[in-house]
């Protein structure tokens, strides 16, 4: 996969670098802001059980 990007990106290596940086951390910011709240919910890391 990682190859597979590689040979799309555009531009010399240090473009290329600075592209798959920019777009790590686009997908970085779309998780954070956008998925992730919606999953929120449904995953309860708040309401810990621990039994002895």
């Amino acid at each position: 996969m990682y190859a597979w990007l590689w040979r799309k990106l555009p531009g010399r290596p240090l473009a290329r670098v600075l592209t798959a940086v920019a777009l790590a951390a686009a997908v970085g910011a779309v998780l954070w802001y956008a998925v992730f709240p919606l999953l929120e919910p449904a995953v309860t890391l708040d309401e810990v059980t621990v039994r002895r």
